[in-house]
C-alpha cells in the first residue's frame, strides 16, 4: 500500500477501533498462484496473541475451506469512511484554480495466518457473539436459541470456524492532512450533512485543537 508519512496511521487503539466499527473485511489469498478473495464479517479479538486474532467462519462448500487445510498467509482490508473531495471546497479555487479533486478515506491492513478450526464449540462461541454485538440495536435481538435446535445443527454442519492471528497492522486515514487548515475546515464543514463520519474524521485527525 502507498503510504505517505503523514496519513500512517499505527496507533493500535485507533486500528482496533475501526475493525470493531467496520466488522466487514475483504480476505485475500493466493493459492496456485491466483487471487482468492472473500468478504467476512469479523469478531476481533485483541486480548490474545501478539496483535490479536480476527475470528470469523465461512462455507463449506467455499473453494477457500480445502485451500487453509494448512495454514496460509492471509491479507485483509477493512474499511471505514471515504468521501469524495471537490476542488470547490479549497481556497485556492477562488485565488489560482491550481487545484483537483481527491478522495479521502480510512482504511486498515492485516496480514497473517489464517487456519480453519473444526471444533462447533468454538463455532458456536464465534456465531454467538457475533449475533449478540450485531443485533444489540433491534428492538427485540434475535438469538441462536430462538431458532429451532436441528435447524441450527444443520446450519452448523454447512460452514466452518476460521482465524487469523494478526502478524502485522497498518492504518492508512487518508482524511485532508496534507492540506491547510483552512482547507480542511472548508472540507469537513461541507461534508457536515452529506458524510458526518468523514466530516468528523477530518475534525479529529486534522484540524489542530
Amino acid at each position: 500500500m502507498y503510504l505517505p508519512t503523514h496519513f500512517k496511521q499505527e496507533n493500535h487503539s485507533e486500528l482496533f477501533d475501526l475493525i470493531l466499527k467496520n466488522p466487514l473485511g475483504s480476505l485475500m489469498v493466493i493459492h496456485d498462484g491466483v487471487i482468492e478473495a472473500n468478504h467476512i464479517p469479523f469478531e476481533l479479538d485483541h486480548l490474545h496473541g501478539e496483535l490479536g486474532i480476527l475470528k470469523g467462519h465461512i462455507a463449506k462448500s467455499n473453494p477457500l475451506t480445502d485451500m487453509i487445510n494448512q495454514p496460509l498467509s492471509a491479507y485483509v482490508i477493512f474499511h471505514a469512511d471515504q468521501a469524495y473531495i471537490s476542488p470547490s471546497w479549497y481556497e485556492g479555487k477562488q485565488e489560482h484554480h491550481r487545484v483537483v479533486p481527491t478522495w479521502n478515506y480510512r482504511v486498515v491492513h492485516v496480514q497473517g495466518t489464517i487456519r480453519k478450526i473444526e471444533d462447533e464449540k468454538y463455532l458456536r462461541g464465534i456465531l454467538a457473539r457475533l449475533t449478540r454485538i450485531h443485533e444489540e440495536n433491534q428492538k427485540t435481538p434475535w438469538k441462536m436459541g430462538d431458532a429451532p435446535a436441528d435447524f441450527i445443527e444443520a446450519q452448523l454442519e454447512k460452514i466452518v470456524a476460521i482465524e487469523i492471528e494478526i502478524e502485522s497492522i497498518i492504518g492508512k486515514f487518508k482524511v485532508s492532512q496534507n492540506k491547510s487548515q483552512v482547507d480542511a475546515t472548508n472540507i469537513a464543514k461541507a461534508l457536515e450533512n452529506t458524510n458526518p463520519e468523514m466530516a468528523e474524521s477530518i475534525q479529529k485527525y486534522s484540524l489542530k485543537p
